[in-house]
């Protein structure tokens, strides 16, 4: 390897710099044409045979000076010429030409002189190599007229490319402006570097981008947007729930509306809704919850573009429909003389009306006749249909069945025709204070109704046909008593008519017992009832022997009363009083009845006498114990005794008997009496009685006096002095025993002569006086006063009795020793 500058081989230089071909016999010549691209790399070889020595020199395109060197080598070594760099970069090995990072100025003519080896000689060869340098087309950009433009104004888009080697082609895409690719732009025009769209159209509105090419590469430029202003074109108007008419909308009122508006218009348009000419909403999409009737009219939808300030409308007619209020009656009446059924369905109101049909029995739906028309097809607002009674099987059912705009699955009535059970009924009432009488007939139920008229026994009609109930009333003036009234009822689903009859009379009496006979003091009940010639009903009463009324309640009497009975009850029956003929006495608007019941009172038998066998004092004289017995037979339930004083102080008079005891059980014998004055002589009698009747009263007594009681007392005394006495003797005693040095001759005196047991005086004193102090006290003699006294008292005396606390003898006995 050398350097540039050194002169290798120096024959060679003058013919390089001449740039004349080195001439060594028969030279080889050759010429081809390369193509690379410009910053890529291209080799330019100057054989097939690597050459021993090479000279490359390079000519520009259009250039007529000499050609420049390039570079030269030989075998291994090689040298670049100065200013090749700006070719590319440049690098010669076995004689070929390498250019890396081609650069455009490298187009042009390269010469290659080269020396090949060949049976041991140098032969020349030279090739020329015609070096093309293609430029990469460069990114395009797009260039618009307009960013946004008016629809129907033209508008041009450019494809601009800032380098590439020629020819270039150029293609456009279009996209939505959501992203969707469209097949090609509309209404392309131009060179195929320019887009034309004229006129331009709301869908030419998107993204544009066009690509580049050449035969090196292609490149897509980043897409622009192109806006196209138009709008708003007229509106379109959605009804939500959608029922279009001719010309219009309807809705069912309670129900939700919903109105859109659409007018397409870049940019967007805005929405105004006018009801009526009235603005009542700003926006796309108006909802109506639960619409009224009211807000039935005409709806504008009003679309503005606020960008181009114009603007476009459209209108439609919104019927608001509702239904009849309620739902649709269904009835049945009687016609043709009782003898078919017209069924009548009736649903007014709302808008439109109803639709209304019958369906019959069947499970098919059938169409009737509509009202006195007689026309098919259904009816609106009322509709009615014929059938006859005769031929129609009881309890068949007939559905009435309505339809309307405003209803989803209607509505309907039903009517079953059939026959009321059982018959008619007829009662009778009078009124307004029994002047007249109201004769009233019932056969309630029924489809249809029942007709029912009033006939009187001898075939005339009496008022007008009234269907369940008919009322007639009659004057009681006029002589009803004993006359026939008749109810016919008919129903058109049945042949035969049928009836119930009245006879107005006085209502018929029975008693349960007509004579009722009853003790002094007893109860007597007497019943009464009616039966028969009712239909008037009967105000019951009883009257007394005295013909006067019987009140409702009296201490008396006691009146009870049902429906069809009155009880009276003679409370506390006295004779002869109340005694006598009772009438029970039945009343009604068209006369009056009565039956006698006799009461008879009885007296009770007399009750037996009595006699006191005992009546004694107590020793307080404050009680008295009274005995009796009774002579005789007879009835009794009690005894009375009596009382009154027999002497008094200050030399009073006897009063008037008084109740000392009563209410005395009959089988008692004998009362203890308190409550007595101990200085008042009282006189005591008994009485039998017999429920209200007393017996003759016993004998007046006065309490005798309780018997002599003193010689215990005076016993008790005597011995009690007696022990007081000894008492006092010993402890004087014992007192001179103990107080020998203080009292020596009363010491001396008494115990002189004592002998020798004297000091055992003491001793034994003590023991007598603990004797009396304690154990000879309570005790008792047998056969004492007290006992006497005790057995003088009456048996029956109850225990604890002051008359039994008799006195009770006691004896305590001392003993002195000497």
């Amino acid at each position: 390897m050398w350097r540039w500058g050194v002169p290798w081989p120096l024959w060679l230089l003058p013919l390089v710099a001449a740039g004349q071909a080195l001439d060594a016999g028969t030279a080889a010549y050759e010429e081809r044409t390369v193509t690379g691209i410009r910053g890529r790399a291209v080799e330019l070889s100057c054989g097939s045979a690597a050459p021993a020595v090479v000279f490359w020199s390079f000519t520009a395109l259009g250039s007529a000076g000499p050609p420049r060197a390039v570079a030269v080598g030989s075998g291994a070594e090689a040298a670049v010429a100065p200013g090749a760099g700006a070719l590319g970069r440049v690098t010669l090995r076995n004689g070929t030409l390498e250019l890396r990072e081609l650069r455009g100025n490298a187009a042009g003519r390269f010469l290659c002189q080269g020396l090949f080896p060949e049976w041991g000689r140098l032969r020349v060869g030279y090739a020329a190599v015609m070096l093309r340098v293609l430029v990469p087309v460069s990114k395009p950009f797009v260039r618009l007229t307009a960013a946004a433009a008016a629809e129907g104004t033209e508008v041009a888009l450019t494809c601009t490319v800032r380098e590439g080697t020629a020819p270039l082609g150029f293609s456009w895409q279009h996209r939505e402006p959501h992203g969707r690719l469209l097949a090609a732009p509309v209404g392309m025009g131009g060179s195929g570097a320019e887009l034309l769209l004229a006129p331009a159209n709301r869908s030419h509105a998107g993204w544009y981008s066009c690509t580049a090419r050449n035969e090196v590469n292609n490149r897509t430029s980043e897409p622009v947007y192109l806006d196209i202003v138009y709008g708003p074109d007229e509106p379109a108007i959605s009804v939500e729930p959608f029922s279009p008419e001719q010309g219009s909308f309807s809705a069912g009122e309670r129900e939700d509306v919903v109105l859109s508006c659409l007018a397409p218009s870049n940019p967007p348009s805005r929405y105004i809704w006018l009801h009526n000419g009235s603005q009542v909403h700003i926006g796309q999409t108006f909802v109506m919850s639960a619409i009224a009737r009211g807000q039935a009219g005409t709806y504008t939808c009003l679309a503005e573009n606020t960008h181009l300030q114009t603007r476009t409308q459209a209108t439609i007619v919104l019927t608001v429909y509702y239904p009849p209020a309620g739902s649709p009656s269904c009835s049945a009446l009687p016609s043709a003389d009782l003898r078919d059924v017209a069924l009548r369905c009736r649903w007014v109101g709302g808008f439109p009306a109803a639709r209304l049909r019958w369906v019959g029995p069947g499970e098919e739906e059938q169409e009737l006749e509509e009202d006195e028309e007689g026309a098919a097809g259904p009816s609106f607002s009322m509709a009615t249909s014929i059938v006859p009674g005769a031929a129609t099987r009881n309890g068949s059912s007939f559905t009435c069945v309505a339809t309307h705009p405003a209803l989803r699955e209607g509505a309907a009535c039903r009517t079953t025709l059939w026959i009321p059970a059982g018959g008619p009924t007829c009662a009778a009432a009078a009124t307004k204070r029994d002047e007249f009488v109201m004769l009233r007939c019932r056969w309630e139920g029924g489809e249809p109704p029942a007709t029912l008229r009033w006939w009187d026994g001898q075939g005339r009609a009496l008022g007008t046909p009234t269907t369940s109930t008919t009322v007639l009333v009659l004057s009681t003036e006029t002589q009803l008593r004993g006359r026939d009234f008749v109810c016919v009822a008919a129903h058109p689903l049945r042949a035969a008519s049928t009836e119930c009859r009245l006879r107005l009379d006085v209502p018929e009496l029975e008693v349960e017992r007509s004579e009722v006979a009853v003790l002094e003091g007893g109860e007597a009940r007497l019943a009464c009832r009616h039966r028969g010639g009712t239909e008037l009903g009967a105000e019951l009463g009883w009257f007394d022997p005295q013909q006067r009324e019987v009140p409702g309640s009296s201490t008396k009497y006691r009146l009870e009363r049902g429906g069809a009975w009155a009880n009276l009850t003679v409370r506390d029956a006295e004779w002869p009083r109340d005694g006598g003929s009772y009438r029970c006495s039945a009343a009604n608007s068209v006369g009056t009845n009565s039956l006698r019941v006799q009461l008879r009172v009885e007296r009770y038998p007399a009750p037996p006498n009595v006699t006191i066998s005992k009546l004694r004092y107590t020793r307080a004289r404050t009680e008295v114990r009274l005995q009796w017995r009774t002579q005789g037979a007879g009835n009794l339930t009690g005894f009375v005794v009596q009382r009154r004083p027999a002497k008094k102080p200050q030399r009073r008079t006897g009063g008037t008997w008084e109740t000392a005891a009563g209410d005395i059980e009959p089988s008692s014998r004998d009362r203890r009496l308190g409550g007595l004055d101990p200085r008042v002589v009282y006189a005591f009698r008994v009485l039998a009685v017999n429920h209200r009747t007393a017996g003759h009263p016993s004998e007046v007594q006065t309490p005798a006096e309780p018997p002599f009681e003193a010689l215990p007392a005076v016993m008790g005394a005597a011995v009690l002095g007696m022990l007081v006495a000894a008492s006092m003797s010993l402890l004087a005693v014992y007192l001179i025993a103990r107080h020998r040095d203080r009292l020596p001759r009363l010491h001396e005196l008494l115990f002189r002569m004592a002998g020798p047991d004297a000091p055992q005086l003491a001793e034994d004193v003590n023991v007598a006086v603990s004797i009396e102090d304690g154990e000879g006290q309570g005790q008792e003699e047998p056969g004492g006063p007290s006992t006497a006294a005790m057995e003088e008292e009456p048996r029956s005396a109850p225990p604890g009795d002051p008359a039994d606390d008799a006195p009770v003898d006691v004896t305590i006995t001392g003993t002195a020793l000497p």
